[in-house]
């Protein structure tokens, strides 16, 4: 059973079973997101965008086009996920750059994960962490910028 909550606006999209939204999230016409997430209260994704299954999805968070979440992924509250390098009002790229963020990595609350980059399988990005470059599988990385810090075994 899917769950979306009557506060919730989800547009035509699909949602995998067993999938819960919540109240005051958004989703876009032509999203794709798996099943068993959970898409936590004020939330927007945007249509171009493909999230796998067994996602957590925090409150404050906004999954900009071009993104894909590949499964099992935890973002934190507040995670800013960023699609164009170079951002200007009313000019738009013809393709966005979006985040990829592998299977089991996970996001801490606040990070900001710049355009364009990859977070590997297994990694974790610390709460606050700037990421400007690709994170390797099973790294953990904090700071500002974001800088490995260990690997998990």
């Amino acid at each position: 059973m899917i769950y979306i909550h009557p506060l919730a606006d989800v547009a035509e999209c699909t949602i995998g079973e067993g999938t819960k939204v919540w109240q005051f999230v958004v989703i876009l016409k032509g999203a794709k997101i798996g099943q068993n997430c959970n898409i936590c209260a004020q939330t927007l994704i945007e249509g171009d965008v493909i999230v796998g299954d067994r996602v957590t999805v925090k409150s404050g968070v906004q999954l900009w086009d071009g993104t894909r979440i590949k499964d099992d992924v935890f973002i934190g509250p507040n995670v800013t996920l960023t699609n164009d390098p170079y951002p200007r009002s009313q000019e738009y790229p013809e393709k966005f750059t979006g985040v990829v963020i592998e299977s089991n990595a996970s996001i801490g609350a606040n990070a900001t994960l710049l355009p364009g980059i990859t977070i590997g399988k297994s990694a974790m990005v610390g709460a606050g962490a700037v990421v400007t470059k690709n994170v390797p599988a099973g790294a953990v990385v904090a700071g500002n910028p974001a800088k490995v810090i260990r690997y998990i075994d």
